[in-house]
């Protein structure tokens, strides 16, 4: 990777991680619920990445393999979690029954 490629990318994130930031802190909370449902599709593409990552051979044991696993452990206990965590609180706005 080039060094042009790096700051491109370095700028990409940074800018990233303000809107994420800003996004997050601006959302009212009854709008939580919807933006995590956004973020648990959006881990979802991350696996699909991540799995593309560590490739279809078996023989090969890269650092792009390594990061891709590792990507894919974290992607999934994203997904899942954020799933549990949404559940938990849709059930907080059912009617109980009496």
């Amino acid at each position: 990777m080039d060094t042009q490629t790096f700051i491109t990318l370095l700028y990409v994130l940074i800018l990233a991680t303000f809107v994420g930031f800003e996004l997050i802190t601006k959302v009212p909370p009854t709008l939580h619920t919807p933006l995590m449902s956004g973020s648990n599709a959006i881990s979802g593409i991350t696996i699909v990445g991540a799995i593309l990552a560590t490739g279809p051979e078996p023989g090969d044991f890269s650092i792009s393999k390594i990061l891709g696993i590792a990507a894919l452990l974290f992607a999934t206990i994203n997904v899942v979690g954020g799933y549990a965590v949404t559940d938990r609180m849709l059930q907080m706005f059912k009617k109980k029954k009496k």
